[in-house]
């Protein structure tokens, strides 16, 4: 089993990242939390958590971590410092571990932040932690999703280097697909963009 250090493990997306990999066959969640109190909810159902703020040091969460997955997020009130900075943090400490993969949960639209209409502060943060990822010398998958709902999971998305159309997905299909992506072979070194769809994630998404 391979532990996946979760950052954002408190996040409405992290937590259906976490209950996913507390389930699977191949990987054990480890949840990366900010607060003491987040600690107990993922305590009562035995999974291992580390304290550990992206605007400190974070190199203690790497105790025998695999793979990494980043879903934190800053709600908009500091993407410079959680959203780029955090995440470069997070990169850099992986290097220096030598973690095996990075998923990234980045955004659509982080490839041309100049063109939204909205965002484009967080975008251009999102653009910066992925450029930064490209670089480093780490297996990785860099998934930018639609719109977020909190729609129940349809496991089916529309998957695409460059979708062509806006759209939107569920967190939980997003999860499912962040999941995915930590196999090995699955979209290495890869940035693609996913909706809502009619091609189930596994099918989407070939180990």
């Amino acid at each position: 089993m391979e532990k996946i250090l979760i950052a954002g493990a408190n996040g409405t997306t992290g937590k259906k990242i976490v209950d996913l990999l507390a389930t699977s066959q191949y990987f054990t969640p480890v949840a990366m939390v900010r607060k003491e109190e987040q600690i107990k909810q993922f305590e009562e159902k035995k999974i291992e958590t580390v304290l550990a703020d992206l605007e400190q040091d974070v190199s203690h969460a790497f105790s025998a971590i695999d793979k990494v997955i980043f879903a934190a997020g800053s709600g908009g009130k500091k993407v410079k410092e959680v959203d780029q900075e955090g995440a470069k943090k997070l990169i850099k400490e992986s290097e220096k571990n030598n973690i095996k993969k990075f998923v990234m949960l980045s955004s659509m639209g982080a490839d041309a932040p100049e063109q939204a209409e909205d965002l484009q502060e967080y975008l251009k943060a999102k653009q910066n932690a992925d450029e930064y990822l490209k670089k480093s010398n780490i297996p990785f998958s860099i998934v930018r999703p639609g719109s977020l709902t909190n729609n129940e999971a349809k496991g089916k998305i529309k998957l695409s280097k460059k979708l062509q159309e806006r759209g939107e997905i569920s967190r939980a299909d997003v999860a499912q697909t962040l999941v995915r992506v930590l196999h090995d072979s699955a979209q290495i070194n890869k940035t693609f963009e996913i909706i809502e769809g009619d091609t189930l994630i596994g099918k989407a998404i070939p180990n």
